[in-house]
Order: C-alpha cells, then structure tokens, then sequence
C-alpha cells in the first residue's frame, strides 16, 4: 500500500486513455508531457504551473527537469522558471529548418567577409549542436553537418562556452566527460584547459588549433542569454595548409561582432 502521495497511482490527464504501460514507458510519459509543458508559449514557467499542465507531481515534475537541464533539453531561469532549452531548440531547427528572422543575415554576412566556412551551434548538455552550416568559397569541404553533437574541450565554440561558465560547473563537466584527445593538440589536463579558457575570456575568442581534427583550424565566440550565460557559439572554420594562424585570428572581430548580433535571434 502507498505510504505517500508520490508513491500513489496517478490519475491519466485529461485525454490520455489510462492502460497498462511499463514502468520505463510510464517515465517516458512522464518526461515528455513535461516538456511539453516547458515549451508551452508564454514561458518560462514556474514549477507549480509545469506539474500541474504535466499532470505529473511537483516532486516528479522536479527530478524530471533537473534530468532535461543537465541534458540541454530546458533551461533553468532566473526566480526558479523553466523555459525551453538549446538542445530542444536545436532539435526543433532540424525538424522544419525554421529560424528567427535575421540568424542567416549574419551567418551570411561573417562568411562573406572571411570567405570560410561557418557554423552556428547550441549549447547541449555536456556537448554543443551545430543548427547552421554555411558552406566557404574554398574548394574543400568540412565533414561537419546539422545535427552533429562536438565536445566542448576541444572546439572553438565549445571553449567559447566553457570561458563563460561558473569554474565549478566546468570542473563537473570535466569529471563527468573527461579531456579526451581528439588529436596531438588536443588539451588534456584542466590546468592546461583553465588557462586557455582565461586567455578566451580576456580576448574574447577562442581558437582551436588542429585540436578537434587534423589540418583543421577555427576561431569561435560564444553567443550570450539575458543572464550572461552562453547559449552557443559562432565560428569561422579553415583548412591550415589554406590559412595561417595570424589569418584566421583576423577574422576575430568579425566572429565577435557575430556573436553578439545573433544573442538576441537565439
């Protein structure tokens, strides 16, 4: 017999047939009917509001966003609000391909003036999400696509983030993934990534040099929130054997100017 409310059957909200479903099933439910209830227009939402459009328990609806921030999927906000989250976001652009208005102006406008390939990502849980890719004028092509899932450590966007985050919150994402190597240059121990995070903080790029992919160089900014969080990042990506390390780090007032046009499109 229950011995308290969370532990009570739940009634099936209005217009879900009630059945048998699995425990993992019944979770799955559970989660999805949350987010919905994040996403709904006129967010973000207070808890109170989120359980009970979710018909789910606030102690439930609790731990279930506290599983979706950590995974990208909603955002905490300011006075304990949940809105919609990058990844959910970055999922809904490959979806319909749909944007706010002006994001492929300024993709435009910073390929144009490098001439290089650039990418737009969002910051997802311990990892960002490309959403744009325009192709540059040379005749050599990234392997990077829509869609694809990059680690932070390692890319130009990806420490554009983490120079913006609270150093606790990056010293629990270097626990939880590790520093991998990706390539010889790759940054694999956190002192070596904390002092070039504060160098990216006090220049206001970052710049991946061959650390993520051989004969691969990019410089990156990230894209702040209201809050001054990072919500993602911009980049200008380049073929070493093409451009030279005093070339692409040129391109960083364009980069900047970039990132701070597309913070209030994101």
């Amino acid at each position: 017999m229950p011995t308290n409310a969370e532990e009570a059957p739940e009634e099936a909200p209005v217009g879900v047939r009630a059945g048998r479903s699995s425990a993992a099933g019944s979770a799955a439910e559970k989660s999805l009917r949350v987010l919905e209830a994040v996403a709904v227009p006129g967010g973000p939402h207070r808890l109170t509001d989120v359980a009970a459009a979710a018909a789910v328990p606030k102690s439930s609806a609790f731990r279930i966003l506290a599983s979706l921030i950590g995974q990208g999927f909603v955002r905490q906000e300011p006075e304990s609000r949940y809105g919609v989250g990058p990844r959910l976001r970055a999922l809904s652009a490959l979806i319909d391909g749909g944007e706010p208005a002006g994001i492929g102006r300024v993709l435009g406008e910073l390929q144009r003036a490098t001439g290089q390939t650039v990418h737009l990502a969002l910051h997802s849980g311990e990892a960002i999400t490309y959403i744009r890719k325009l192709e540059g004028d040379q005749p050599f092509r990234t392997a990077s696509r829509v869609g694809m899932r990059m680690p932070l450590h390692s890319t130009a966007i990806g420490k554009g983030v983490l120079a913006h985050l609270p150093a606790g919150e990056v010293a629990d994402l270097v626990a939880s993934t590790g520093l991998p190597r990706r390539t010889p240059n790759t940054l694999t121990t956190p002192q070596a990534l904390t002092a070039q995070l504060e160098a990216v903080r006090s220049r206001g790029y970052a710049l991946d040099d061959e650390e993520n992919e051989s004969t691969i160089r990019c410089i990156g900014a990230a894209v702040l929130g209201p809050s001054g969080r990072p919500v993602g990042g911009v980049s200008v990506t380049t073929v070493t054997f093409l451009v030279p390390r005093e070339e692409i780090e040129s391109f960083a007032p364009a980069v900047r100017a970039a990132a701070e046009a597309l913070a209030p499109l994101l």
